[in-house]
């Protein structure tokens, strides 16, 4: 929802119905719906029901995940019925022992969201992924977190860094249980602007990695703001991921 995050602050639930409307089939709701009662997320619930739409997973702060919010989180996500509570960004600092306190954080929410049927995971940005393979943020957490946490691959972030994402992929087997399909380009002035298909990510070996390995079990698409209106550009970004993917 990241994608169309203007209309969704200002109309939640119509912007919920035009994402429906434009084919999505499931979607992941990010940070303020942590300040959602209850009560808002229940008749959120109600919304995706009526529309036949999948929370699959939520973005958080890593403050989320401290053992005075964790509870909170606990019970929104179980309400909207998704699967993931994702961390999306970490303040933790960037020396190798700040990212393995990021892998305790998560193994440490893990155990709370594991026991009430949730899953923790973590989404990279640039930072993670920029130094030598092995030595890598993405590295270290992911030889630091337990098999069960997942890592949410945002594509174009990665290789905006440098990185090759079918070889992360592949490098971590069974851990990739969603992805980003965020294209990038590095034509000047292009970047994030560019729609799904027009940069340079190699989506048919992305998919077929993560299809074959990888434990995808399902696609998020994201956009952080094109030519066009927000609801345009997802309906346009769909329309060119099931080219590519199909349906």
């Amino acid at each position: 929802m990241y994608s169309v995050r203007n209309s969704l602050t200002k109309d939640p639930m119509g912007t919920v119905r035009e994402v429906a409307k434009a084919g999505y089939q499931g979607l992941e709701f990010y940070g303020p719906y942590y300040q959602w009662t209850a009560d808002q997320a229940k008749e959120m619930k109600k919304l995706l029901d009526d529309l036949g739409i999948r929370c699959y997973s939520t973005h958080n702060d890593s403050g989320n995940f401290s053992a005075d919010k964790i509870g909170h989180a606990i019970e929104v996500n179980k309400i909207l019925g998704g699967k993931y509570v994702v961390m999306a960004s970490s303040h933790e600092g960037s020396t190798p022992d700040a990212w393995k306190s990021v892998a305790d954080i998560l193994n440490t929410a893990s155990e709370k969201l594991d026991a009430a049927g949730l899953k923790a995971g973590y989404h990279n940005h640039q930072a993670e992924f920029r130094g030598d393979v092995g030595t890598r943020p993405m590295d270290i957490l992911a030889k630091n977190t337990k098999p069960t946490v997942m890592l949410q691959l945002d594509v174009g972030t990665c290789i905006e860094a440098g990185s090759d994402p079918v070889a992360w992929i592949k490098a971590n087997p069974g851990r990739i249980h969603s992805m980003h399909c965020k294209e990038w380009s590095p034509e000047k002035d292009k970047g994030y602007a560019v729609l799904f298909g027009e940069g340079v990510a190699p989506w048919k070996q992305l998919f077929d990695a993560a299809e074959h390995g990888g434990g995808i079990e399902y696609y998020l698409i994201e956009q952080e703001g094109s030519r066009f209106s927000e609801i345009e550009t997802a309906q346009k970004c769909l329309a060119a991921f099931r080219a590519t993917h199909g349906a």
